[in-house]
């Protein structure tokens, strides 16, 4: 007779799984409404501001500037480049223009009408 240290325990396969699996579309959708909803829109519109001091981190890194030296082209302390690149979230227009201005990057803003 085999003990139950001798006996393989069984891994659930993914039908078996007691978990409810979801995909990350699917609960977008139920959290934040179908694409082209207004709720959604303003969910991706977020999601874009966050991903904007990531994209100017990486930028500015790959074209070997420090913060020091992007903060010297824009007037600013290194200390406002730190904040902008970890927190969107109270930047202005007018900075990011600045910003972009001074990383030589051509920005096109596009308004297109809510369906």
């Amino acid at each position: 007779m085999k003990t139950k240290a001798e006996t393989p325990e069984k891994t659930p396969s993914y039908e078996e799984s007691p978990l409810q699996l979801v995909a990350f579309n699917d609960l977008e959708d139920e959290l934040f409404g179908a694409p082209g909803t207004p709720d959604r829109q303003e969910y991706e519109a977020r999601i874009e501001l966050e991903m904007l001091p990531k994209a100017i981190r990486e930028y500015r890194q790959r074209h070997h500037l420090t913060q020091d030296e992007l903060g010297a082209r824009l007037g600013v302390q290194k200390s406002q480049i730190s904040k902008l690149e970890r927190n969107p979230s109270n930047v202005t227009l007018a900075t990011l223009r600045r910003v972009f201005e001074a990383l030589n990057i051509s920005v096109q803003i596009v308004l297109k009408p809510a369906v």
